[in-house]
């Protein structure tokens, strides 16, 4: 017996099958686009806490205040600096300034790398004193 199926309704399925999963992906990324116009910084907020959560299961963090967290984006800028000598691009830097903590980690291994403590030099420096007559 031979196979009398015509070739064009496979294509007509996997065209078919093509056209769902595009919709699909778009319904999915226009739904992301509201949310992130109706609330910008929910997305930020989000990613972290997440990042909160993946340091704070390796090392405890200090509390009361929120970090102010930046990626490393050029490595070798700051290879001489001891803080950053096992950096890579992308880690991240968790800054505490009332805690005087810093906390470089690396989100691949979901490792801390390293933990310094944070030298501000918004202190200011006593003013003398009158001398007493």
């Amino acid at each position: 017996m031979k196979n009398t199926r015509n070739p064009l309704v496979g294509i007509a399925i996997i065209l078919v099958i093509l056209f769902v999963a595009a919709a699909g992906s778009a319904g999915f990324f226009y739904k992301e686009l509201a949310e992130l116009k109706k609330d910008p910084q929910k997305k930020i907020q989000e990613e972290t806490q997440t990042l909160l959560d993946k340091v704070g299961r390796l090392v405890v963090l200090p509390e009361g205040e929120q970090p102010t967290i930046a990626t490393v984006s050029d490595a070798e800028r700051l290879k001489d600096q001891p803080f950053f000598a096992k950096a890579k691009n992308g880690d991240k830097v968790l800054i505490y300034p009332n805690a005087r903590k810093a906390i470089l980690y690396d989100p691949i291994s979901d490792k801390v790398i390293e933990i310094a403590p944070v030298n501000i030099g918004n202190a200011q420096s006593p003013s003398p004193t009158p001398p007493e007559e």
